[in-house]
């Protein structure tokens, strides 16, 4: 989880670091690597490249797509360490559409981490002037469609393979940001290219570690884990951009975190409560 935090972040960097550079043409550099590596993967695996459910394979991947494309774009318009935090807000739209939608109950303890993370939101919001309110609702729309995400995932989840799953997501993903580049496109200088052609192998791996790290070891013990991601984005940010945070930002995005993982927890030993 560690490995992959790395990965997540270095993506996130890159992003930051070609801030001037059109979306879909960051979407399109982060899907391209990520196509041949899942492309070679299902032939050497001989997996059914279509998977059983198309139709919620594409809705899956075209969430993915929008909230992927939001937070590029959003990492372009405040500090990036702030858009990792903010859109880690997306496991509470999954748990209220999994309310509305799919009918499950939510603790009371969830409801409470809820509030305090939406709570942290507004102070994060009001502390840091950098984050303008157009930029606040981008973050926020793409941290909803990744809840979307993880909804139709967990409807899929015992029918698809994973690779096909992602493989769906970054296909679209190159489809419709090759077609967007040919009406909005800047040349990647010289020094750009090694770090734009390395996005879809940072990503890839950030997916193949994570999914490894949640395969060997129970979510309550290594979600904690994911949140380095945000901790070393703030460092890294700080280090290469400059971008500092004020001491009460700094406990807003504590606080987020906070609630996510008590969220995490107070589930699953609720879950294990009632076996």
């Amino acid at each position: 989880m560690i490995i992959s935090g790395i990965c997540f972040t270095f993506l996130n960097s890159i992003v930051r670091y070609v801030d001037d550079m059109p979306t879909f043409q960051l979407v399109l550099f982060r899907a391209f690597g990520s196509v041949l590596f899942c492309l070679v993967i299902i032939y050497k695996a001989k997996i059914p490249i279509l998977g059983n459910r198309p139709k919620w394979l594409i809705l899956r991947a075209i969430f993915g797509l929008v909230s992927m494309s939001l937070f590029f774009k959003a990492v372009q318009m405040m500090p990036v360490g702030s858009a990792v935090t903010l859109r880690y807000i997306s496991p509470f739209f999954a748990a209220i559409l999994a309310v509305i939608f799919l009918k499950e109950k939510m603790l009371k303890i969830q409801w409470a981490c809820l509030v305090i993370a939406f709570v942290s939101v507004a102070i994060l919001k009001g502390f840091d002037l950098r984050i303008e309110m157009h930029a606040l609702f981008i973050i926020l729309t793409s941290a909803f469609f990744s809840g979307l995400v993880y909804m139709v995932i967990r409807k899929i989840a015992s029918t698809e393979h994973p690779v096909v799953v992602v493989n769906y997501f970054m296909c679209l993903s190159l489809l419709v940001s090759s077609f967007a580049c040919f009406f909005k496109w800047r040349s990647p200088l010289l020094h750009e290219w090694p770090w734009l052609l390395s996005m879809g192998v940072f990503g890839y791996y950030a997916q193949l570690f994570m999914t490894k790290a949640m395969q060997m070891e129970e979510s309550n013990q290594i979600v904690p884990f994911k949140y380095i991601e945000v901790v070393l984005t703030i460092l890294f940010a700080w280090i290469i951009f400059g971008e500092s945070q004020n001491i009460i930002a700094f406990l807003a995005i504590a606080m987020i975190i906070l609630a996510l993982i008590v969220n995490v927890k107070a589930k699953i030993w609720f879950q294990k409560s009632n076996q």
